[in-house]
């Protein structure tokens, strides 16, 4: 077979390890002295960490303007952001927080220059069609999810009966410089922790058997695989404080990030857009909630048209790096073993069931007609789809 064609694209710089949020001052000094500081509502600007950041931006001469973020960012948040900002001469936009407070500072920094709402450049909104053009933006993940630090889209939601959630995207729009310090996930929550590790999760496993998946991505997705499982179980079950399996955790989701930004996402995802724009959730829980079923419906299906479909064998691997399954079983048998432990783990880990994440059952019809499959190595039909959302109502 031809070595395929595949494009690439990534944060033009990147910093791991315990401890390099103490880098974030110097290399923000270059940038200019006007920063745009975004946060969560409380966990972070409460930390020992803010506060001698802080001094140090202060000994470099920058004025910080702090932005909360305390949900999904939306839309009018986004326009209210740059209007309140937009004639302070920004020089640089830094968000230090989880996906949410990732994504509102990398619309921020691709509308400061900006005069129409970020709905006008939405994708399925308005035109979808940006030209790029933004302030500088380093990204600081606290927690290990979303992998926003290393994709080039920003998504957005203004949940409600004709609500969406829908991304702002442009290969210019990836962070210019990720810095992912695993302590400062050390903090998180449980709840926090499995439904942002259960998202990170989902997005490794569908990238890699992602119909766009190309060698660069696969190759990644293997690294990104390799223990995670295992580390968020250690961290849920055993010790919140093991800053080994935390950098699992946050190196998995900077991988993750990478590999969806290139090869794309699957159903899970494709139903996770639809019930974030119905009604205010948790993104992880969602993806967590519907991960095992999905799987189950893919490999089924997979198995029932192409027993040797390739995608199969991506599956046992997937097992095999997540020590779920031996390199010696056979595809059927690991498939088998993930899709138990999948499962095992959405009710180990507590993820909710849809019905606490706002969903009626009279929802489940119109999302499952909404529902994009992406790049989904098999079409599931919409009973298919329906049913994936019934067992999991």
């Amino acid at each position: 077979m031809a070595f395929p064609h595949f494009t690439f694209s990534s944060p033009g710089h990147m910093i791991f390890g315990p401890g390099s949020i103490s880098k974030l001052p110097a290399l923000s000094k270059g940038f200019g002295p006007n920063i745009l500081f975004l946060t969560g509502s409380t966990s972070f600007r409460q930390s020992k960490a803010w506060d001698t950041l802080s001094k140090k931006f202060s000994d470099k001469d920058a004025r910080l303007y702090p932005i909360c973020v305390p949900q999904e960012p939306s839309p009018d948040l986004v326009d209210q952001v740059v209007r309140e900002h937009r004639d302070r001469d920004i020089n640089l936009v830094i968000a230090v927080g989880g996906g949410s407070v990732l994504d509102a500072g990398k619309a921020v920094s691709a509308m400061m220059g900006k005069e129409e709402s970020v709905e006008t450049y939405l994708e399925g909104v308005g035109t979808g069609i940006h030209n790029g053009k933004k302030r500088p933006f380093i990204a600081v993940p606290t927690t290990s999810g979303t992998g926003s630090e290393a994709t080039k889209n920003a998504v957005l939601s203004k949940p409600g009966p004709s609500g969406y959630k829908k991304s702002l995207r442009h290969d210019n729009f990836i962070p210019d410089i990720a810095l992912v310090d695993p302590a400062l996930t050390l903090p998180c929550p449980a709840r926090v922790t499995a439904a942002c590790g259960m998202d990170a999760l989902t997005q490794l496993i569908e990238a890699y058997v992602s119909t766009n998946a190309s060698p660069m991505t696969d190759t990644l997705c293997k690294s990104g695989l390799k223990g995670f499982g295992p580390a968020l179980l250690r961290i849920l079950k055993e010790d919140s404080q093991d800053i080994e399996a935390r950098s699992i955790l946050s190196y998995g989701s900077y991988i993750s990030g990478l590999a969806l930004a290139n090869a794309g996402l699957g159903p899970v995802h494709g139903f996770a857009s639809v019930i974030g724009g119905l009604a205010p959730n948790r993104h992880g829980e969602v993806c967590g909630t519907l991960l095992a079923e999905t799987t189950k419906a893919i490999i089924t299906t997979l198995q029932k048209e192409n027993s040797d479909h390739p995608a199969l064998s991506k599956y046992a691997d997937a097992a095999a790096l997540s020590g779920i399954a031996a390199s010696s079983d056979s595809v059927s048998l690991a498939c088998s073993r993930l899709i138990d432990r999948l499962f095992i783990w959405t009710e180990s880990f507590d993820m909710p069931k849809l019905s606490q994440c706002g969903i009626k059952e009279e929802d489940l019809g119109s999302i499952a007609g909404k529902t994009g499959q992406k790049n989904t190595p098999a079409i599931l039909t919409k009973e298919s789809l329906l049913s994936i959302l019934e067992h999991r109502l």
